[in-house]
């Protein structure tokens, strides 16, 4: 499939908490510092392939602690444990609902065009429940759309050869079909919509700065090269 369109995404960019509800972390304001809070690292790579794509780009502005812009307003994970009942209504106004209607309005847009990839970039820690993840990439996708497919596989090879010894999985650490913003847009569009998450390893963001400006111009020409 060729695209005439790309768009990206960051939904967990930030872990910024606006000064109204900051008292809703008092005593537990580690917990923004850690990967439960954001995405370490995503923010930037989405820029970058923003900008080297020429595509229009959608970041979110506070933690997921207060709204998770990833989960469907249903989601029973769309609030934490620190945002009261009280609130949550009014998260789901002021930043979800804002952020699903500039996204899907973006998609809308590129389709009228013809077929649209959506990236969707994000990242995830290294040690979960104490379990180490192998994995440095992961890219998830839903193996029944054919779009999908024929842009993951040629992707996940860009990928192995710009950085032969580091691990890219599909559909890994999580599924492509699990409930999430790519997930929401592809029921509501049609096969012309291809929705791809990346998920690449925080430990990168703990590498010396050179080594990971690298792996992000890997990703970066990953993507260009599957692209051309």
């Amino acid at each position: 499939m060729r695209f005439k369109s790309v768009i990206v995404s960051c939904e967990h960019a930030s872990n910024a908490v606006p000064a109204r509800w900051r008292g809703a972390f008092h005593g537990h304001e580690s917990v923004l510092q850690t990967h439960r809070a954001w995405d370490p690292g995503a923010a930037l790579v989405a820029r970058e392939l923003a900008q080297a794509l020429n595509a229009p780009a959608f970041f979110g502005e506070v933690t997921r602690l207060l709204v998770d812009l990833n989960r469907s307003a249903d989601h029973p994970g769309l609030h934490s444990e620190f945002m009261p009942q009280s609130a949550r209504a009014e998260m789901l106004k002021q930043y979800w609902q804002p952020y699903r209607k500039a996204a899907r309005a973006a998609v809308a847009r590129a389709l009228k065009h013809g077929p649209a990839l959506h990236l969707s970039i994000h990242s995830f820690t290294p040690v979960l429940d104490g379990k180490v993840r192998t994995t440095e990439f992961g890219l998830l996708y839903d193996p029944a759309r054919h779009g999908e497919k024929q842009f993951v596989l040629p992707w996940q090879r860009a990928l192995k050869r710009l950085l032969p010894n580091m691990r890219t999985r599909l559909n890994n650490p999580y599924r492509g079909t699990s409930d999430g913003c790519t997930t929401a847009l592809r029921a509501e569009f049609g096969p012309s919509y291809c929705g791809v998450e990346l998920e690449m390893n925080q430990a990168f963001c703990a590498k010396p700065a050179h080594d990971w400006a690298d792996v992000r111009a890997a990703v970066v020409a990953s993507v260009l090269r599957v692209l051309a």
